[in-house]
Order: C-alpha cells, then sequence, then structure tokens
C-alpha cells in the first residue's frame, strides 16, 4: 500500500548517490568538464544495484531476500579527492576493530576493509541489503565526522555480481590508478590474511578475498599487464624526474619521509633511474638502517624525526611516506626555510604519496615550493596507460572465469540450509513415528529390542535421505554442476515442503 511504497521511497531517497555514479555512459566517455574527476566503473554500475533495490516496491523486501548480499561502498582515487579519502583512511593494524565495529550492526553478518592510499573500501555480507546499507553509511560518517549528505556524492554503491567483480578488478590491478601496479595484490593480500583473526571476517569474505588474491596472481602471471606496470612509489620518482629541470636526480639533493613499504619502493625505483644518494628520516634508526642495508649501492644520510625541518632545509626534493596521522610539513614551518638550490631552479618539489597527507595543501601558497600528492600522479598515468590497455583486456576474460568460480562457490552454500532442513524433518518424522509404534507395543519390549528397532527407523531414514543428500552436494568448483544442485535443491524443497519449514523456524 502507500505506506510501505512510501517507506521504500525514504530508504531509496537514503542510499541514491548522485546522478554522477549512477549513470553507466558516464564511465564510457570522458566527461564534459575535464576538470571534473572521471567517473569509476564501480561507481557506474551502481544505478543496478539500486535499480534493484527500486525493484522490490511494494513487496516484502525480506521475502525477496533468499540468501544474504555481498555489499561494497567505497571510495576510489578515481572521484574522490584526497582530503576526502584520507578522513576514512586507517592503517591495517586498525581494520580487525574495524569489522568488529560494522559487524555489530544488527543486519551486517561479516565485513572487511581495504584502505590505501588510493582507495577506501567497505565490503559487508548483509542481511538486507538496504539495511545493511544504512549502516556502512552510518559507520562511515561516524568514523569520518562528515555529513551524510556530503560524503555520498563520493560513494560508489555495489551489489553481489557487481561487488565481487570490482574487487577482482582492483586485485588485478585493473582499477588501479597506475593499470596494472601490482601493491594493490599484496594489499589485498594483507586484508585477507589480517582477517584471519578477526571474529567478523567470515566464510563469504574468506572467499571472496581469497578469491581475489587468486585472481590478481592469475591476472600478473597469465598476462603482460605487469610489464613496465609502476606502483605509487614508481610514479611518484617519475613524476619527480619530469619536474627536475635536469631530469637527473643527482643534481638534486633527495630526502625520503618513512621508512615503510612504501619508501622501500621508491628507494628502489629511484636507484633504477641513477639517483645515488639520498637523506632518509625516520621514527626509528633501526628501520632506517634496514632499509638502507638493502641498498648497498646508495649513500644514505640517515637522520631521526627531531630533524626532519633541519633536513627539508637542505633539500630539493621531499618524498614523504610516513604513517604519521598528523601532517609533519605545513605552511607554517615551511615559510620559515630557505629556497632550494639553483640547480632545480629555486624550488623545491615535494612528493606526498602518503594518506592521509604528511604534508598540508596549503604549503603550495609558501614562494619556492611546489607540493604533488597522490591525485598529481595522472600525469604519469596517462603517460603509460595505451601500453596496458590490450593486456588488461586480456585479463577481463581471466576474471570473469575467477567471478563464475567464486559466484558457483557461494551457491553452492546454499544447499547447507536445506540438507539440514530436510535432515531435521525426516528425524521429527522418525522420532514421532517410533514413539507411537513403541507406545502401541506397550512395555513388552526389552533394552535392547527397543535399541534395534530404533536403528533400524534410523537405517531406513538414511537409506531414503542417501539419493537426496548426494543431489545437494557440490565443492563449488563447476559452475554447471552447482547449477544442477540448485535445481536439485528447489525441486527438494517443494516436495517435502521444505519452505514451510523455514518460516515456521523463523
Amino acid at each position: 500500500g502507500a505506506p510501505r511504497r512510501a517507506a521504500a521511497s525514504r530508504v531509496l531517497a537514503a542510499i541514491t548517490p548522485p546522478k554522477s555514479h549512477t549513470e553507466p555512459a558516464a564511465a564510457a566517455s570522458p566527461p564534459a568538464n575535464p576538470g571534473l574527476r572521471p567517473v569509476s566503473d564501480a561507481a557506474a554500475n551502481s544505478q543496478k544495484a539500486l535499480a534493484q533495490l527500486q525493484a522490490l516496491g511494494g513487496t516484502n523486501r525480506y521475502a525477496s531476500e533468499p540468501k544474504s548480499s555481498i555489499v561494497s561502498l567505497g571510495l576510489s582515487v578515481h572521484n574522490t579527492p584526497v582530503e576526502i579519502r584520507e578522513k576514512l583512511a586507517m592503517s591495517s593494524d586498525q581494520w580487525s576493530k574495524a569489522i568488529a565495529e560494522l559487524t555489530s550492526y544488527p543486519h551486517i553478518e561479516e565485513a572487511a576493509v581495504l584502505s590505501t592510499c588510493n582507495r577506501m573500501e567497505v565490503y559487508v555480507v548483509a542481511l538486507s541489503w538496504h539495511r545493511g546499507v544504512r549502516e556502512v553509511e552510518h559507520w562511515m560518517t561516524t568514523r569520518s565526522g562528515m555529513e551524510l549528505e556530503d560524503l555520498r556524492q563520493y560513494l560508489f554503491l555495489l551489489r553481489d555480481r557487481n561487488a565481487t567483480n570490482h574487487l577482482l578488478r582492483v586485485a588485478g590491478g585493473l582499477e588501479s590508478l597506475v593499470l596494472g601496479e601490482g601493491q594493490i595484490l599484496a594489499q589485498v593480500k594483507s586484508v585477507y590474511q589480517e582477517g584471519q583473526n578477526a571474529a567478523g571476517f567470515g566464510r563469504h569474505m574468506n572467499g571472496l578475498f581469497k578469491a581475489a588474491v587468486t585472481a590478481g596472481k592469475r591476472v600478473r602471471s597469465e598476462t603482460t599487464i605487469a610489464s613496465g606496470a609502476v606502483s605509487v612509489s614508481s610514479a611518484a620518482a617519475e613524476l619527480c624526474q619530469m619536474k627536475l629541470p635536469s631530469g637527473d636526480y643527482n643534481d638534486a639533493n633527495i630526502m625520503i619521509v618513512g621508512a615503510g613499504t612504501m619508501s622501500k619502493l621508491l628507494v628502489k625505483h629511484l636507484a633504477s633511474k641513477g639517483c645515488s644518494k639520498v637523506t632518509l628520516v625516520n621514527r626509528s634508526m633501526g628501520s632506517a638502517e634496514a632499509l638502507a642495508a638493502e641498498f648497498p649501492e646508495m649513500t644514505f644520510d640517515i637522520k631521526l624525526s627531531p630533524d626532519l625541518l633541519a633536513a627539508t632545509a637542505e633539500a630539493d626534493v621531499v618524498f614523504t611516506a610516513s604513517s604519521s596521522d598528523e601532517p609533519l610539513l605545513t605552511k607554517e614551518n615551511m615559510a620559515a626555510l630557505p629556497a632550494a638550490s639553483d640547480k632545480v631552479g629555486g624550488v623545491r618539489r615535494l612528493f606526498d604519496i602518503a594518506v592521509p597527507r604528511n604534508i598540508t595543501s596549503d604549503v603550495d601558497e609558501v614562494e619556492g615550493n611546489k607540493v604533488f600528492n597522490v591525485d598529481d600522479l595522472k600525469e604519469v598515468v596517462d603517460k603509460n596507460k595505451e601500453a596496458r590497455q590490450q593486456a588488461a583486456r586480456e585479463a577481463e576474460a581471466l576474471l570473469e572465469e575467477e567471478l563464475l568460480g567464486f559466484e558457483a562457490w557461494r551457491d553452492s552454500l546454499e544447499t547447507v540450509p536445506t540438507i539440514k532442513k530436510l535432515r531435521t524433518k525426516a528425524e521429527s518424522i522418525r522420532t514421532a513415528e517410533l514413539e507411537k509404534a513403541i507406545g502401541r507395543l506397550g512395555d513388552g519390549l526389552t533394552k535392547k529390542q527397543r535399541k534395534t528397532v530404533e536403528e533400524l527407523t534410523k537405517g531406513i531414514v538414511n537409506k531414503l535421505l542417501h539419493g537426496p543428500m548426494q543431489a545437494l552436494r557440490s565443492d563449488g568448483d563447476d559452475p554447471a554442476a552447482v547449477s544442477e544442485t540448485l535445481v536439485n535443491m528447489h525441486a527438494l524443497e517443494r516436495m517435502f515442503s521444505l519452505q514451510g519449514e523455514e518460516k515456521g523456524a523463523g
């Protein structure tokens, strides 16, 4: 009736992304205004998920959802500026806490969080997908401190097949700013590994991220997408070389802040491009020395964090890749520093590849300083993109195979409740009929005779159920076999009236 339609309209209004996220055509062609960020495939596919919700209309929504949904909401570099992404960014040691928070909501059974410098994506298994979306949005606004309306214009929303396909594409490097970059696969693998210790990272999330890791490995081993592909760190090194007047790192004093994975990759790419000396600033001496030991061909001048400003004053190029939650370089402290050397035209170039950012954007306002962040790497991306397009098309076919495999595995899980219901119903009938028979026989049966009769009834039931049970079992590896199993499942549910059993139990 009207109240139900009104309720459905309110739900739609609450989770509908902006128009640019619900028009597939936007993903296929560049925006008319070159100043606008392109819409990702994930955003374009959001319309499909929303259309499914709208189609539920005035029907009983729970009855329309035979199984829980895999839902993904997120932000990516393709359509969200870094100042928004960093409000939700989190380090890997916070993932378990985030999973616990998400699964504390009533309609979220499982959860996973993928947070990198280029994306922040939440994956959940939701009992009711539209309620699950609302709960993820609530968690995001609570964590970021942003108003829902301000956040929603950047969010993409994907469900089931689209959500699964998106994660496989992410792991394969097809959604990366730098097409085919390898670091994202390691990050997806980290989510899978961290999830093993999180209670809310359940069977579906485990299977989903395991499939994503497998897909990512196949894309890189069976296509040429990784040939010449670069990570964010490599793109930053290349952009720096493009911006230096001479194009030679050795004409500049190079400084790196942080000694983690990003910095290690950065040093690797700087060394490959001929850089022979860097200043390395880090919070601990041990991590910095360990990094330096891996590159004996380079000269390192290691300094600790208290010397950051003094080291920056002597640097012509600064790369920041620290995990600090607070900015390290600001307009105020940079304004007091001398200009860079004449070899680089008196301009200090700062490349901030950390999320949250290590350098405030207003440092750009200080004369003689130019700041670049991860969003500025598109200049490098555009230069390298064309060479990897063919490999990306080859990767699509591989990802489709992995997608079908995961869906078959997930569909195979549907038969588990039917198996349980069938066994429960059979056992209920067996025990009821056995008690009737024992009652008619009176007290004349010995314990041994009673046990013999009971074992007889169990044997009959087990033999009768053997065929149906075999028809319901599938390992999920063969999509065709799974489809046949699901047909058998629906047939058995009708034959034994198991749908009624489920409703009665619920």
